[in-house]
């Protein structure tokens, strides 16, 4: 069922060398033209075939979905398909035939996450049975912006149920709904998480592109182990209206993506104020970049870029990751950045001691999910569960039988209702004061400020946390692969491998809020420069291809 496809490696490698558009598989029979490969294809490789008339969004939506159903039963990426998929794809496509495209996302099939909320035939239930049949009054912001640019949302992605805000012991990828989710670049990889299906997806080409959230490493982390560019956008650039909270103060949507012109396409048209969302209010400019435009060979020409040497730690297990960032300090220097080694947070001892820098015991995020959680349960229409709070949640995933507790557990959720504070008390806002000054002049912004520095760059697997808990945007790119010889490790359960051979991992920039337009400047460039992608494709990939459906 599954191929390795060791001749379309050795294809794709002289097609990036030979400067080639896209990879090809097959000839269209509507036109006699190059079909592009899938599992490379990006949003304006489709455009052309589009606007060409080589293919049709009808049959790309064919393509996906064979794609998925092809894979799906070992990978457990997508949770559910879009049953409306090929008649949305068919009225887009009639729009196009008759001269009107709404822009770079039209007929465009991408998936998003299962905790963003759109009001068709698809659920929307963060991987737990308590949401299922739940309807909301409307789509979410990010799905109704997604749509009304002409994106087709083929199907919901999995994900570390709850986007994994319920257990001490469960594992990335795992939901009762959607089952385990496991990478493609090696057996029973750890996709890691919350946004595992999105990574997965998008590292296949089970859709164009995928949309995720994160609160802490949801998008950053998941790019990172799937070979992909992702932006966590700062908090406030995207609303998070309808979509299953863990906190207002640091939850936040974005795209997983195959390239970083392909993200800042998706940015551009989820990004922008939302009135149900009064942390988007905070956005500083009237018009939302065109993030698109920054992406160029040239962005990193002039920056000034620096390294917080003591947030980068040394194990025995992540010596690949660190030779390859220090590799790549003098790929920035031949591209034209000035490079600021030893760049340290100002207070990183102060944050390392203080409690909130893991969401799971922040007081804060607890605070904010039994407050959000429950907004969101009495905003649906119909909630066949009858769930309206946390502990009414507590009660039915301790005695349904389908959510696998107490095997997996609930400990995060006790953590969150036993507090002592409550989402806008006097001891909420002093914790709040704290957790924005330890995620952004103890750390990110006080390097930033203290050394007159553009950007920062550090290994994507140790990026999330500082930037999460002041709301602070990341950009991810791919950086390399662990060595074939990698000892493999499982985890407790046994029922994924941690690292293992050919797992990839990622360079991650941080800039100041709302700063994304110069961080995906510089990821442009960098990607240009390195193209760590192409160099190792994954061990499982789906052989289905648009030539099949047309």
């Amino acid at each position: 069922m599954f191929a390795i496809k060791l001749s379309l490696v050795f294809s794709t490698l002289l097609s990036v060398r030979s400067g080639l558009a896209y990879v090809t598989y097959g000839i269209s029979p509507k036109n006699g033209q190059a079909l592009p490969d899938l599992l490379y294809a990006t949003i304006d490789d489709l455009q052309s075939g589009l606007a060409a008339g080589t293919f049709t969004s009808v049959d790309l939506v064919k393509a996906y979905v064979a794609r998925i159903d092809e894979v799906n039963p070992v990978l457990h990426a997508v949770i559910e398909t879009n049953p409306d998929a090929l008649a949305i794809a068919a009225s887009l496509d009639a729009e196009r035939a008759d001269g009107s495209t709404r822009g770079k996302l039209h007929g465009i099939p991408i998936c998003i996450k299962d905790n963003i909320a759109t009001l068709d035939k698809m659920n929307n239930t963060a991987g737990s049975f308590a949401l299922l049949g739940a309807i909301p009054p409307s789509d979410s912001t990010v799905a109704a912006k997604l749509k009304a640019a002409g994106a087709i949302i083929i199907g919901k992605c999995n994900l570390s149920q709850w986007a994994n805000y319920r257990s001490s012991n469960s594992t990335n990828g795992w939901t009762s709904r959607g089952g385990q989710t496991m990478g493609a670049y090696y057996p029973m990889q750890d996709p890691s998480g919350s946004s595992s299906g999105p990574g997965v997806v998008s590292s296949i080409g089970l859709a164009a592109a995928a949309v995720g959230t994160e609160t802490s490493g949801s998008i950053i982390s998941p790019s990172s182990r799937n070979s992909l560019t992702g932006i966590k956008p700062s908090v406030g650039l995207t609303s998070r209206y309808l979509v299953v909270p863990i906190s207002q103060t640091q939850d936040t949507i974005g795209p997983l993506t195959r390239t970083m012109m392909d993200a800042a396409y998706i940015l551009s048209v989820i990004a922008g104020e939302d009135s149900h969302d009064n942390y988007t209010s905070a956005i500083p400019f009237e018009t939302i970049p065109d993030y698109a435009a920054e992406c160029t060979s040239e962005g990193l020409r002039n920056a000034k870029i620096g390294i917080p040497r003591n947030a980068i730690t040394v194990s025995s297990t992540n010596g690949p990751e660190i030779t390859a960032f220090n590799a790549s300090i003098d790929i920035f220097k031949k591209l034209g950045a000035t490079i600021v080694d030893n760049a340290d947070f100002p207070d990183l001892a102060g944050y390392l001691n203080f409690t909130g820098a893991g969401y799971t015991t922040d007081p804060v995020v607890g605070a904010d999910f039994v407050y959000d959680v429950a907004n969101y349960f009495n905003e649906m229409t119909t909630n066949p569960n009858h769930i309206v709070n946390l502990q009414q949640l507590i009660n039915f995933t301790e005695t349904y039988p389908p959510e696998d507790y107490p095997d997996r557990n609930i400990a995060t959720w006790l953590g969150a209702a036993s507090l002592n504070i409550t989402m806008g008390d006097a001891d909420y806002y002093a914790a709040l004061l704290q957790q924005y000054y330890y995620g952004s002049n103890a750390t990110i912004l006080g390097a930033l400020e203290t050394y007159d520095l553009d950007a920062l760059i550090i290994p994507s697997s140790m990026s999330p946390g500082y930037a999460a808990i002041a709301g602070y945007p990341i950009v991810t790119v791919p950086l390399g692969y662990y060595p074939a010889t990698t000892n493999v490790t499982y985890n407790s359960r046994r029922t994924l491998v941690e690292l293992g051979p050919n797992f990839p991992f990622g360079l991650s920039f941080y800039g100041r809020r709302f700063s994304e337009a110069t961080l995906v400047k510089y990821a442009c460039a960098f990607e240009a420069a390195t193209n760590y992608r192409q160099l190792q494709n994954p061990y499982i990939i789906p052989n289905i291809q648009l030539v099949d459906v047309m």
